[in-house]
C-alpha cells in the first residue's frame, strides 16, 4: 500500500532533507555513508532522492552513524519554527492580565 497524505508526504521530504544536509556538513558522500552502512554504492541517493525508504532498522542504523536521535529528523526546521512562535504570541496576545500573571506564577512554580 501507498500513503500519499500531504502530511507523509512532507514529513519523507523533511528527512530525506535533513539526511542530505547532515551528511553533507560532515563531509561524507553518500556513496561512502552507503558502504558504510552495509549497503549498496546508491542506497542513500535513493533514499535521498525519494526512490527508496528505509526499514525502521536502517532508520535507527542511519541516525546512529550520523550521532542524532530519531527526532532530528522530525522536530521543528528553522523555517517552522517562526511560525510556532507566532502560533504562541497569538494565544499570550489574547490572554488577560490576570490570566497572564498566573500563567508566569505557574511557570515558576516549576523551578
Amino acid at each position: 500500500m501507498e500513503f500519499t497524505s500531504d502530511s507523509v508526504v512532507s514529513k519523507l521530504q523533511a528527512f530525506t532533507d535533513k539526511l542530505r544536509d547532515l551528511r553533507n556538513q560532515n563531509g561524507i558522500s553518500a556513496r561512502e555513508m552507503s558502504l558504510s552502512l552495509g549497503q549498496n554504492v546508491n542506497y542513500i541517493n535513493l533514499i535521498e532522492n525519494g526512490k527508496r525508504k528505509p526499514s525502521l532498522d536502517m532508520f535507527l542504523y542511519i541516525c546512529e552513524y550520523l550521532k542524532v536521535s530519531p527526532e532530528y529528523f522530525f522536530s521543528p526546521t528553522q523555517d517552522q519554527k517562526p511560525k510556532l512562535q507566532s502560533y504562541h504570541d497569538k494565544i499570550l496576545n489574547e490572554l488577560s492580565k490576570s490570566q497572564k500573571a498566573l500563567l508566569v506564577k505557574f511557570i515558576l512554580s516549576l523551578k
